[in-house]
């Protein structure tokens, strides 16, 4: 971490904050804000205290540090570059002369950087507090949000193994903070750590767990890459860096952690022990509800000289994890290649939260090849939990220039022929009617559209009185891509009644796709804010209506309306009295078009 430091000081990409500020709220609600910004910088805390009980950490906090490309290309090699490396090993096949055959021994060679070594020293153990010794409230942990839970680690490399020893995994949860030696650990029922769980259940047996924070941030990326079932993610690491992962052994379990983390916590967890976890605002932008999770009992936290803790914050995007997805987007392209030969590129922007919304690029052979290809993502590792697809043909513009995608889709969209089904949705989804199990929208604009636009498209304010005097919860309204032929029309209504009941007031003439939100927390004119709400309040198979040539979409919160009995959770929101705190005090500046861009209240 101190050499992470010394080369971000070196790049100008570092802002030392020595203010005293509160690891509750203060310092994560810097850190949220300054994520946002267009030359936001990574961010050291020297002088992290707790108010609440007038403690002061000699640990600093440092936060964004994935947070802009140019730190990504800082903190990792070419993402491009490993990509390739990535897809030439995918597609190893028998050398046909003497020259190959060097070329293919020497690119061998580089998977010996896949097995980690043993070393006996590690930096982390230069401290060690155990059993009774341990205190979690010694380490600058952080509440992000007002109503939390608690404090919660969130940049946790967490190391479990399987039951005989096999299969090892690193993986990337949050940790929240019960007391001084135990933690909650946010298993999602897909993990590997849970399917680990149920191994050491059946056997009654405890299960090791171990924590590393900090050392080189390419852990903590790897920690949370998609990888098929059986594969540990530090071997990716090692093929990485282009050097075997050095690991040492726990004190108290037989787990191996990097040598050159900052922070390691060790312990194990009581199989038939389930504690409630949450609430959490995390990277959807809502608050996910309180649910049973395991708990691990620390039985010692170690760590090197002059620490320093790594942590992020999650919430409503861009946040840090917009870099670190994009860095998983581009590695994992070939390998989602081998499932999906015909697939070209893909694209999870970041106001879709990853899993609500993806657009692929494929090279479509035949009819109805978009829609083979869709049920195929929708089956393979962590694509399964997408709940909106896109399939664009390969002469579709690029997948990241929002504007002309947008026309493309629109103009190549046959709203009768668009793909619900069900599935698996992520734990972390709020709009599902049931716990990961929901709706998935799949739409093929591969193929050119038959019908010609002959709308008679009006003004908003003359729409806004035709649908208003049918259906007087309407607020107000505003159109977009009118030019298209499926214009879109964003409604925001004060809904006393089910939406979906009220399509019979669109005329085709005026309207095609219909989305309908709730007025408070949503502006017409941020289309950026209401893609992220949309995404995440539509369930396609409760949500969608299709009649007479319009698409009706109720992205409002549900209820007892739409018998939806699980807990609506409230949107991730700083608290106004500590961003006043902070700007009076001069760590962030007032920039009310930027908090109002990004909804920052």
């Amino acid at each position: 971490m101190q050499n992470i430091i010394d080369l971000l000081l070196k790049h100008n990409e570092l802002r030392i904050i020595d203010q005293e500020l509160d690891i509750e709220l203060e310092i994560p609600h810097v850190a949220y804000i300054e994520v946002k910004k267009e030359d936001s910088k990574a961010l050291l805390f020297t002088r992290p205290v707790c108010k609440r009980n007038g403690k002061k950490f000699d640990i600093p906090v440092l936060m964004n540090i994935f947070g802009s490309f140019k730190r990504l290309s800082l903190l990792a090699p070419d993402v491009n570059e490993i990509a390739n490396e990535i897809e030439s090993f995918l597609k190893l096949s028998m050398p046909k002369s003497f020259i190959e055959k060097i070329f293919k021994l020497k690119q061998l060679s580089t998977l010996r950087y896949t097995i980690p070594k043993i070393t006996n020293r590690a930096l982390w153990k230069e401290n060690i507090f155990l059993y009774s010794d341990v205190n979690l409230f010694n380490l600058p942990i952080l509440k992000t949000w007002e109503k939390d839970g608690g404090a919660f680690i969130t940049m946790g490399q967490v190391y479990t193994c399987s039951l005989d020893g096999n299969i090892k995994n690193l993986g990337m949860y949050r940790l929240q903070v019960y007391d001084k030696n135990h933690l909650g650990l946010h298993w999602q029922i897909h993990k590997d750590s849970t399917h680990f769980f149920y191994e050491y259940k059946n056997a009654n047996k405890k299960m090791p767990i171990a924590i590393g924070i900090g050392g080189d941030p390419l852990y903590t990326w790897c920690g949370q890459a998609p990888l098929p079932y059986g594969m540990y993610e530090l071997a990716l690491y090692g093929l990485i860096r282009k050097k075997n992962p050095k690991v040492c052994k726990c004190h108290t379990n037989n787990l191996m952690v990097p040598y050159d983390c900052d922070i390691v916590i060790e312990g194990f967890v009581d199989t038939n022990i389930l504690r409630d976890e949450g609430p959490f605002g995390d990277h959807t932008g809502f608050y996910t509800p309180i649910e049973k999770y395991p708990v691990l009992e620390v039985s010692a936290i170690s760590h090197k000289n002059n620490p320093i803790y790594l942590s992020t914050v999650v919430g409503k995007p861009p946040l840090e994890d917009k870099y670190m997805g994009y860095m998983t987007e581009r590695v994992f392209l070939p390998l989602l290649k081998t499932t999906n030969p015909f697939l070209i590129d893909y694209y999870m922007p970041e106001n879709g939260v990853f899993h609500n919304l993806i657009l692929a690029k494929i090279d479509a052979k035949y009819p109805n090849h978009a829609k083979q290809i869709m049920h195929s993502f929708w089956g393979v590792g962590q694509m399964s939990f997408v709940k909106h697809a896109i399939f664009l043909p390969k002469d579709a513009p690029n997948l990241d220039d929002h504007f002309k995608i947008s026309e493309f889709i629109l103009n190549h969209l046959n709203i009768d022929d668009l793909v619900i089904s069900s599935g698996i949705c992520d734990a972390l989804d709020h709009s599902s009617p049931e716990y990961a199990s929901g709706g998935k929208l799949g739409i093929d604009c591969t193929m050119e559209v038959e019908y010609e636009h002959n709308m008679d498209i009006l003004n908003d304010d003359k729409l806004l009185h035709i649908i208003k005097s049918k259906f007087n919860e309407v607020v107000d309204l505003k159109q977009y891509f009118t030019h298209t032929k499926n214009p879109i029309t964003i409604i925001l209504i004060n809904k006393k009644s089910k939406v979906l009941e009220h399509i019979d007031i669109f005329d085709k003439k005026h309207c095609k796709i219909v989305f309908v939100l709730d007025s408070t927390g949503n502006d017409l004119n941020n289309l950026y804010m209401c893609l992220w709400r949309i995404t995440n309040n539509i369930d396609a198979k409760r949500d969608i209506l299709i009649q007479n040539g319009i698409v009706l979409i109720d992205a409002t919160a549900k209820g007892k309306l739409e018998n939806h009995n699980r807990k609506w959770p409230d949107d991730v929101s700083c608290t106004y009295s500590v961003i006043e705190h902070l700007c009076n005090i001069g760590v962030i500046e007032r920039d009310e078009k930027l908090w109002e861009k990004y909804q920052i209240f």
